[in-house]
């Protein structure tokens, strides 16, 4: 491992979803890898419907953007940092036209006290059947 460089994983967020960690603290920033709405120890993701190929049929966007929220919550304690010392925010929907006005309501409300830089992209498809997933630097 390059000197100043740490891998976090948190034992209280969902798990990876592949060889990477929660998060990368390089000096004095933290790098989340993107984090989803999935729940530690549940199966599958809550408030979403899969038909019997597993493609999505419906989903509950308030809860999933609420979950999100928690696990990076979860993550940046874990790692030493905080909600108020996000810096930068890409957001990442399978639907913005849907869910673009729910999540920036949300969003607003999460981050009353604090104003980070944001990006939001609308995406295809991400790893698993959910509709959002964010990015986020911070400052530990």
């Amino acid at each position: 491992m390059t000197e100043g460089r740490k891998d976090l994983t948190s034992a209280r967020a969902p798990e990876p979803v592949g060889p990477y960690p929660h998060a990368r603290r390089a000096g004095d920033l933290l790098f989340l890898s993107g984090i989803g709405p999935r729940v530690k120890g549940v199966a599958g993701v809550p408030g979403v419907t899969l038909d019997a190929q597993g493609d999505v049929l419906s989903y509950d966007f308030e809860s999933q953007c609420r979950q999100v929220f928690a696990n990076v919550r979860t993550v940046l304690e874990d790692a030493g940092s905080s909600w108020e010392r996000i810096v930068d925010v890409t957001v990442f929907l399978t639907d913005i036209k849907r869910d673009f006005a729910t999540m920036n309501r949300l969003y607003a409300e999460a981050f009353a006290e604090s104003r980070p830089s944001r990006t939001t992209v609308e995406v295809s498809r991400l790893p698993t059947p959910i509709a959002i997933e964010l990015k986020v630097i911070a400052t530990i």
